[in-house]
């Protein structure tokens, strides 16, 4: 009996793998399709990163080819007027402070080009230690470049801590109608003592140390504690008195309310020998110190430093003055 195969079964066989291949095509072409698209959306995702990437570049570089000081650049290599300007209130965190006020004074007297530097000073005061680390800065670096003069140019106003830096400059300039002068110290804060007795409210403060709670605006100032503030003011205007006078020299006059906190006029200020002679920053450039080019050496905080530091010290502000204590030279 014969063995072969019918052939119906061998075309049976063949026609199940032919029957199964168009439906195998469709999935792969399915598959296919999908990893192109996803390829494709890879590549247009790409795309659009490197150039929101590209855009963010050209937008920092032209953020700092706008706050870069070209004239510095420019005029680096000539001889100039080196400017510093302390425009606003002398905090730690304010518009003006040591650190900035420092790297910029030490710039402009290490440039080998400046010929002088002009102080322009628009300050009310504010904090004694920064203003005393600005003042002996300036002191120090008029030692180490005894040829480099130093000129203090008042504009507005030049008041406690700002007077206290401007002390420190070989002369110091003034418009007539300026404000100069404020030479004290203050420490300012409130109470809510009545306030809290009114409303039932019963401050609740637990300290190691009798005088840990020290002017703590919740509670009635004591006889003891006012004394050593008054003190401690005390101590810290006869420093301020001190700076002044090192300052000034013989050129001081005697008069009774000179130290007394009160601010003249810049014409009375030259009476009184509070300045030395009406100027601005242009007529001492090119009059005292014969040189008309001026190149700004002042650091200026960034835009976004600017703001979390106006932040800062606002919310610092509101702070200190509701719960806390602060020493002034305003």
């Amino acid at each position: 009996m014969s063995t072969t195969e019918q052939p119906g079964a061998e075309r049976d066989t063949d026609a199940r793998p032919r029957s199964v291949e168009p439906e195998t095509r469709w999935e792969r072409s399915v598959l296919e399709r999908l990893a192109f698209g996803a390829l494709r959306e890879q590549r247009v995702s790409r795309r659009w990163g490197l150039f929101f990437r590209g855009c963010l570049l050209i937008y920092a570089a032209i953020v700092l080819a706008v706050s870069f000081d070209w004239s510095w650049l420019a005029a680096s290599g000539e001889r100039h007027t080196a400017l510093v300007s302390l425009e606003g209130v002398i905090e730690a965190r304010g518009a003006v402070n040591a650190e900035q006020a420092i790297g910029s004074l030490q710039a402009a007297f290490k440039d080998h080009n400046t010929a002088g530097v002009i102080l322009r000073i628009n300050s009310p005061g504010g904090s004694p230690v920064q203003a005393g680390m600005i003042h002996d800065e300036i002191l120090r670096l008029r030692a180490l470049y005894p040829a480099v003069p130093v000129h203090a140019v008042v504009e507005d106003v030049c008041a406690s801590g700002g007077y206290y830096v401007a002390v420190a400059a070989d002369r110091i300039h003034v418009d007539r109608a300026s404000l100069i002068g404020s030479i004290g110290v203050l420490m300012n804060g409130f109470g809510f003592t009545d306030a809290m007795q009114k409303l039932g409210i019963e401050r609740r403060l637990i300290t190691a140390g009798s005088n840990k709670g020290f002017l703590d605006p919740f509670l009635p100032v004591g006889a003891e504690q006012r004394a050593h503030a008054q003190q401690m003011l005390e101590e810290i205007h006869a420093q301020f008195i001190g700076v002044v006078k090192q300052g000034r020299g013989e050129r001081l006059k005697s008069a009774p309310d000179l130290f007394s906190g009160l601010v003249w006029t810049g014409e009375r200020s030259l009476a009184l020998g509070l300045a030395d002679d009406l100027g601005t920053v242009g007529s001492v450039a090119r009059d005292l110190i014969k040189v008309e080019r001026i190149v700004d050496f002042t650091e200026r905080a960034s835009f976004g430093e600017r703001i979390a530091k106006r932040l800062g010290a606002s919310a610092g502000a509101a702070l200190g003055s509701l719960f806390g204590q602060a020493v002034s030279l305003r």
